[in-house]
């Protein structure tokens, strides 16, 4: 983005801002904001305001502190006036609406730093990126592993066999590397699972070739743990050889930093941000 489109897209923000009187507190209508943020129509704007509210509960923090919904009168263009819903949003509220949005379009991406306002709002924003992507594909992952061990248990495998079938599909799709030997390798404590540590290709590997084995093992109703331990090994080598058309050797990629760590560093700066933004006063306080 040129310096000057930055420059008017900054300036646009902070013409868009208000302040309550007698309260130290900046906020924006979403109204105002829809149009700068790339949005067309309210509706959409505001199914991205209430995704935005579900996520501020969910981290933890009052919604009623950070979206206010006010209404307003508007004039037609016969010179009447109609109520429509609006939103006051605190600096927070806003930050959180842009991480809703495609960080691909220009003005969803400036949003996202210009409502940061953090000394290290670009590291931040695009931690954010790569945690959301990563949490998504580990969720992912997870969910088919537990697919994987409730089918098989069904079918005369209890957990013991499970981690078994498991080590040995991680061991296809990495070279030779069984699950502890990745451990080893990236320096994991045996406690901790390996897919918290992998990069996003990688659990997506992972998470294939084992939606591939649920697949096989209800259509073609694969018993005992030799059978399934074969197909989920042929389904690892089947994705490895995948990744080997395309020049990507997955125990070659180097490690990501522990998905815990990477998600408390990003909620902490988060926090930090939702403290920075004050709150919106409430009924009784509102002058």
């Amino acid at each position: 983005m040129k310096p000057d489109a930055i420059q008017q897209m900054k300036n646009g923000f902070d013409a868009l801002s208000q302040s309550i009187p007698g309260e130290n507190v900046e906020f924006w209508f979403a109204r105002d904001l829809m149009e700068p943020l790339g949005y067309a129509r309210w509706e959409n704007f505001l199914t991205a305001i209430k995704r935005a509210i579900e996520s501020c509960s969910t981290t933890g923090y009052d919604p009623d502190n950070h979206f206010r919904g006010v209404t307003k009168m508007v004039k037609l263009g016969s010179g009447a006036e109609r109520a429509i819903d609006d939103f006051m949003l605190t600096r927070y509220a806003c930050y959180l609406i842009a991480q809703n949005g495609d960080p691909r379009k220009e003005p969803i991406a400036f949003a996202q730093s210009y409502f940061a306002c953090q000394t290290r709002r670009q590291e931040l924003i695009e931690d954010r990126i790569r945690l959301q992507a990563r949490l998504d594909a580990r969720e992912r992952l997870r969910e088919s592993e537990k697919t994987l061990s409730q089918n098989i248990y069904e079918r005369g495998v209890d957990d013991a066999g499970f981690g078994r079938i498991r080590s040995k599909g991680d061991a296809a799709l990495f070279g030779g590397h069984a699950t502890q030997a990745m451990k080893d390798l990236y320096g994991i404590t045996k406690t901790r699972p390996l897919a918290d540590f992998l990069p996003t290709l990688t659990i997506a590997a992972k998470n294939l070739a084992t939606e591939m084995t649920n697949h096989n093992v209800h259509q073609e109703d694969l018993r005992g743990e030799h059978a399934i331990t074969r197909e989920h090994v042929q389904n690892n080598v089947s994705v490895r050889d995948m990744l080997g058309q395309r020049g990507i050797r997955p125990e070659k990629l180097p490690p990501e930093e522990d998905i815990r760590k990477l998600e408390r560093r990003v909620r902490g700066e988060e926090k930090k941000i939702e403290k920075q933004s004050g709150k919106l006063p409430g009924p009784k306080e509102e002058r």
